[in-house]
């Protein structure tokens, strides 16, 4: 064994490895290394010029494809990797989002599509750094945003001059960019809520007011897309007018809408095919997702067949191809391409093996006190008849859901012999706005609740044993486990709690200014206007209560949740004596770094099976 030290904390246990026999240690590593590619992003005026993102070098890093050619190549090499990046409308380069260690802040740079990084410069060097807030790249019009402490400020580069166009202490980003370019889609949260913001446009001709947009307390509206046509000014919308997430379509200029009657259950996004006359919609439901036509002139919906899982990401090609990535809980990712005639096919297949199957998800639904709750369990292949060790895993957002979608995480854990239960808590998105608001004013306590619901179910089923259950997830889920050890003490035997919130307070004081707009919006103000809703759901306030071995995993140099507030809470732990175990990485709010990824693992897997006295 080794250890990674981690200032006066109890270190981790990073094992050498998690199973004894060889075949079982080199699947789970496997299904890590094994290359993943995302949906390519092609440029507007020049579709043969791709950029998507890989793992194949080891960490997450922008590549190139020149589709004319078939080039493939690595366009950016940090160590700590890249992820977010576009191509120009014309092809000739790619900007892709430089910030220091992972941690969010810094600036766009530029280089050309068929050069090196080393060619990178700066692409808006009149513009400060700060945590990126939106993206449009045109041929004559370029807009930015950039959030600081100070709030959101909105940026424009045209004919070479570049302008600052709009400033607010709330938050807001740049939403959409016209086909011509004359207008600029923005969002904002001047009315107080960013979790539910409004839109405006905008003239790109000195940046006047087109229209506006809000449709008031408690209903969001997402600028999705422009119309792909010249001079065509509709822009294609996502609102909750009816207590879910549908489309409308916005003619700006003309000031007209037309809501989409799509008649599907859950929840649905969509964008644009080339001509402008339908869309591809993503369907959500019950943590599935699938791809339909719509026809914007007939109302006509066609299945664009898939198998039952996970859409990863989709989009419609010049000629009428979809391109999009598919997976399910039992088979890796793939990104497909279906051409206009239904003929489908693998359309990239990164270099080396593809990652082993897991097993499948089935579905639970559970009544709490909010509602049924949807929930994704999972049974190790082979697992002998009774109860199972059990991982609750509480994924993060709130504002996700944990998808029939393939995890290596998640194969981990089964292969190491617990069962998985993922619950798709009030919060999580896919099931409506009441599902996802219910959260307002008390977080985390409230999502616990249906966690609570789910664990007596997987008890009184037989499916888990009462005194082998843990509670993990990162980023929210991280916060949630905390809460949960100190909040219901007596269901959890171990916790295990990546990059979390733990002090609510110091959390809201260091984290970026986005997060706090968000926080206002959840919480109902900042901790100095409600302080007692704030400590009532601050991990911190129950740390005294924790009974069971918690492990924390957090990055140095992570905007979201950062380290001084985690540090506060293992101070807390610290002085009472309780058994805490805790691992501190050079890096932001995750890795991409594959080899980091599998090093956490491990060391969360090893700790629960030490925790419940299986290893």
């Amino acid at each position: 064994m080794s250890t990674q030290s981690g200032n006066q904390y109890p270190p981790a246990v990073v094992p050498d490895r998690l199973f004894d026999d060889a075949e079982s240690e080199n699947r789970w590593r496997a299904r890590f290394h094994a290359p993943r590619i995302s949906v390519p992003d092609w440029a507007r005026d020049a579709p043969d010029a791709n950029v998507y993102v890989s793992n194949a070098s080891g960490v997450w890093e922008v590549y190139a494809w020149d589709r004319a050619t078939g080039g493939h190549r690595r366009v950016t090499d940090r160590p700590n990797g890249t992820l977010h990046a576009t191509p120009t409308p014309d092809g000739s380069a790619i900007w892709w989002f430089d910030d220091t260690d992972g941690d969010e802040f810094g600036s766009w740079r530029s280089q050309p599509f068929d050069g090196d990084s080393s060619a990178a410069a700066k692409a808006l060097p009149d513009i400060h750094d700060g945590y990126p807030a939106g993206l449009e790249i045109g041929a004559r019009v370029i807009a930015a945003g950039v959030s600081t402490d100070d709030g959101t400020e909105l940026f424009a580069k045209i004919d070479g001059t570049t302008e600052r166009f709009y400033q607010h202490e709330d938050d807001a980003g740049i939403a959409s960019l016209s086909r011509d370019e004359s207008l600029l889609a923005i969002s904002h949260s001047e009315h107080g809520d960013s979790r539910h913001p409004a839109l405006r446009v905008l003239s790109t001709d000195g940046f006047t007011t087109v229209a506006e947009k809000w449709d008031g307390e408690g209903k969001g509206l997402q600028a999705l897309e422009f119309s792909p046509l010249p001079g065509d000014q509709r822009v294609l919308v996502l609102h909750e007018r009816r207590g879910r997430e549908e489309l409308l379509v916005w003619d700006v200029r003309a000031d007209t809408e037309t809501e989409l009657e799509i008649d599907l259950p859950g929840e649905v996004v969509a964008d644009w095919y080339p001509d402008a006359r339908a869309l591809l919609v993503v369907h959500f439901h019950e943590a599935r997702s699938s791809l339909y036509r719509y026809d914007l002139d007939t109302g006509e919906l066609s299945s664009v067949d898939t198998p039952p899982g996970r859409i990863g990401g989709a989009g419609v090609r010049p000629d009428g191809t979809v391109e999009y990535s598919w997976s399910s809980a039992a088979e890796p990712a793939a990104v497909r391409a279906r051409t206009a005639e239904g003929a489908d096919s693998v359309l990239l297949t990164p270099p080396g093996e593809p990652a082993p199957g897991s097993a499948p998800v089935t579905d639970a639904f559970v009544e709490g006190v909010g509602g049924r709750i949807h929930a994704l369990v999972s049974r190790p292949e082979n697992a002998p008849e009774g109860p199972l060790p059990t991982v609750f895993s509480l994924h993060g957002g709130p504002h996700a859901a944990d998808e029939d979608r393939f995890s290596a995480y998640r194969a981990t854990w089964l292969d190491a012999g617990f069962a998985v239960v993922e619950v798709n808590y009030r919060g999580s998105t896919g099931y409506g706005s009441a599902w996802r608001d219910a959260i307002e004013g008390r977080p985390g306590l409230t999502e616990l609740e249906d966690v609570a619901a789910v664990h007596d179910w997987a008890v009184s089923s037989g499916l888990s044993d009462q005194d082998k259950c843990v509670v993990n997830g990162a980023s929210w889920g991280g916060y949630l486990t905390l809460l949960a050890l100190g909040t219901q003490p007596t269901r959890w035997a171990a916790g295990v709690a990546g990059v979390p919130v733990a002090d609510y307070v110091a959390a809201y004081d260091d984290e970026m200014e986005q997060l706090r707009s968000f926080d206002r919006a959840l919480f109902g103000g900042a901790p100095a206007d409600v302080p007692a809703v704030y400590r009532e759901c601050s991990p911190l306030t129950y740390v005294d209560a924790v009974a069971a071995p918690v492990l924390v995993l957090a990055g140095d140099n992570d905007p979201r949740c950062p380290i001084r507030q985690i540090e506060n809470y293992l101070d807390r732990l610290g002085k009472r004596g309780a058994p805490h175990e805790f691992y501190r990485y050079d890096a932001g709010h995750g890795s991409l770094v594959i080899a980091e990824t599998i090093k956490q693992t491990s060391i969360e897997v090893h700790f629960a099976l030490r925790a419940l006295g299986m290893r």
